[in-house]
């Protein structure tokens, strides 16, 4: 199954599900749930939503309401460290094998789901690298 027929296997509900199975898992953890804290949590799985939504072949509200997702940039104020980065993947697998098992779905959405949070970091290493290349940069695009 390709990323953009997803959309079409489950649609808004079935996206709807998955995100309210993750984010009902938030509050009470350990790792992800400091991060939270305090934050718009209903806004952050409406967002959430919407962006997958749109990168799995839906409607693309996410870019008419937000623009560009700029994935990096948006996560670039909070602490992602690699411990939450595997903690919201395990967080996220647990919700979609609760709402989707469905085997060429499950090795699509695996996939992006174990790339795309690689992006995110912003503690450790990657992001030490990340502020000396932008060190002198006269952009700050070109940083994030």
């Amino acid at each position: 199954m390709e990323e953009f027929e997803v959309y079409a296997a489950i649609g808004e509900q079935g996206f709807s599900q998955l995100i309210a199975a993750f984010y009902k898992q938030i509050p009470s953890d350990d790792v992800l749930g400091p991060l939270y804290r305090g934050r718009d949590l209903a806004g952050a799985e409406q967002r959430l939503r919407d962006f997958l939504v749109y990168r799995f072949g839906g409607p693309q509200r996410y870019i008419e309401q937000r623009g560009h997702p700029r994935l990096r940039m948006r996560h670039f104020p909070f602490a992602v460290s690699p411990a939450a980065r595997d903690r919201w993947m395990q967080l996220m697998l647990n919700a979609h094998t609760k709402r989707h098992p469905f085997p060429l779905m499950s090795n699509t959405c695996c996939i992006t789901f174990s790339t795309q949070p690689l992006l995110f970091l912003s503690t450790g290493p990657s992001r030490t690298r990340r502020l000396i290349a932008c060190s002198g940069s006269s952009t700050r695009s070109k940083c994030h």
